[in-house]
């Protein structure tokens, strides 16, 4: 009898033992296990057109699960994609390209250099593609100053010295090849010149705008040249609260956002229309009309460039003005 149950216990046991249990944490081959290049870097498509939809992947198989990056550069614009993962594999699924950027400028028609790292590991696979077109990006785009100065806009700008509010065509631009300049030097005024967009412009008194200021981002690209550290870029948005057609500094709302182009290059400025506030002379202040924010009466934007009267010559960069519905815009 005790050895009949000596022998149960021994079975129980066994079987206790015997149950599946998955194993957390990393596989020793990924801890231990020397790295090579199953399946080399390869392109689904190396001659992509984002305006068309199209999507490129990158693919390659490795012997274990490691960091990696995949780092795009556009060979004209000087734009940069990146995208990271940790697995044994790049596939449609982790290192998928739509066309957008992680450093602006924005990607155009180019060639582009493709590089693949490892973070813990020497090895570099390199490759290129083609780009037929850059991303076409969904919005109520203003301008991009790719047809000039738009027809329609007006300006005002002081009379001082090596003003510069113009349209220049190079490579230093945003998205395309055109942007628009702003500088000078106006030593007895903080604004050295302006820009105005009227709704009228875009076919209705009031830009189309979706009603919820949650849902509506003003999008925009600025430039601070390295030498310019003085440089504002005003904002506002003027609306015609009781839309009449006509815009009332005394009774109607005008939000607004001031910049200060700090980096060095290109930024985006993504704001939320619900974000806007009131302003008088930076600060804020207490709204002028009916203090809602409404989207869709907002019937003109006004673009002000600003330095400190005693601050010297100043400069800057505008490009691809759109707003954009449900979320910033990812260019």
């Amino acid at each position: 009898m005790i050895k009949k149950i000596f022998f149960v216990a021994l079975f129980g046991i066994a079987v206790g033992c015997s149950v599946d249990e998955e194993f957390e944490g990393p596989s020793l081959n990924d801890l231990y296990g020397s790295f090579m290049i199953i399946t080399p870097l390869d392109i689904t498509d190396r001659n992509v057109d984002f305006a068309e939809g199209e999507l490129t992947s990158f693919t390659a198989v490795f012997s274990k699960q490691v960091d990696w990056k995949v780092r795009i550069k556009g060979l004209s614009s000087g734009a940069v994609k990146e995208m990271t993962g940790f697995s044994n594999s790049l596939n449609s699924d982790n290192a998928q390209w739509n066309g957008t950027t992680t450093f602006l400028p924005m990607f155009r028609a180019e060639e582009c250099a493709v590089e693949l790292t490892f973070l813990s590991e020497p090895d570099t696979l390199r490759d290129t593609l083609s780009l037929s077109s850059g991303r076409v990006n969904e919005g109520l785009l203003l301008s991009d100053f790719e047809s000039g100065f738009p027809s329609g806009w007006t300006t005002f700008v002081q009379s001082g010295a090596n003003m510069s509010f113009v349209v220049q065509t190079n490579n230093n631009a945003a998205q395309g090849t055109r942007y628009y300049d702003m500088g000078g030097t106006v030593n007895w005024d903080w604004l050295k010149g302006l820009f105005e967009i009227p709704a009228t412009v875009y076919g209705s008194p009031r830009f189309d705008l979706n009603p919820n200021p949650e849902q509506v981002f003003f999008n925009a690209m600025l430039y601070k040249p390295a030498a310019i550290d003085n440089a504002l870029v005003l904002f506002q948005f003027r609306e015609d609260d009781n839309q009449d057609g006509v815009y009332s500094s005394s009774s109607e709302d005008m939000y607004s956002i001031q910049v200060d182009p700090s980096v060095n290059g290109w930024t985006l400025l993504n704001a939320k229309y619900a974000d806007l506030q009131t302003l008088i002379n930076g600060a804020p202040a207490p709204a002028i009309g009916n203090g809602i924010r409404e989207p869709h009466k907002c019937m003109r934007v006004s673009v002000l460039f600003l330095a400190a009267p005693t601050s010297g010559y100043t400069q800057g960069y505008i490009d691809y003005l759109i707003f954009t519905e449900n979320g910033p815009l990812q260019p």
